[in-house]
């Protein structure tokens, strides 16, 4: 019995960070994981990946949008280029702009999806080139928020 208290704290510690990164947000596109950051109002959606001057190879941001239209980012205050691509209401990848460049100056390039889509993915850029990305792939998202649903 002392045995077990001693070692209660640990398992219950070791237990309570695997819950946690099961819940981590995180994509799967094409086989591959990337942890993400959620921009689901319009505050974060405006910000995005504004002012970063880097973003790890692994690393992404999800836009989520409540309907689904077409859309179209730039990249103004953007340091870093994007491959951005968009998604629609299943989840399924309709539309890529591939290596967006940062605007230096206005006006700045906008980015337009070629379809509708509820769900904009920013890489860094030359990702989807690596994986291979096709039109139809599907976007596997965990974590919260509750609007992915």
């Amino acid at each position: 019995m002392a045995m077990m208290k001693r070692f209660l704290p640990a398992a219950l510690l070791l237990l309570s960070l695997g819950v946690h990164a099961a819940t981590e947000p995180s994509v799967t596109l094409h086989g591959k994981r990337f942890s993400t950051e959620f921009a689901t109002d319009d505050a974060s959606r405006e910000l995005g990946l504004m002012n970063r001057t880097s973003l790890a190879a692994d690393h992404s941001m999800l836009f989520i949008f409540t309907d689904e239209q077409p859309r179209a980012f730039w990249m103004k205050n953007t340091l870093i280029p994007l491959d951005i691509l968009y998604f629609d209401k299943e989840r399924k990848l309709v539309s890529m702009q591939l290596n967006a460049q940062p605007c230096k100056a206005d006006p700045c390039a906008i980015y337009p999806s070629d379809g509708s889509a509820r769900y904009v993915l920013e890489l860094p850029a030359g990702t989807a080139g690596k994986l291979g990305l096709k039109l139809g792939e599907p976007l596997t998202v965990e974590g919260e928020p509750g609007a992915i649903r």
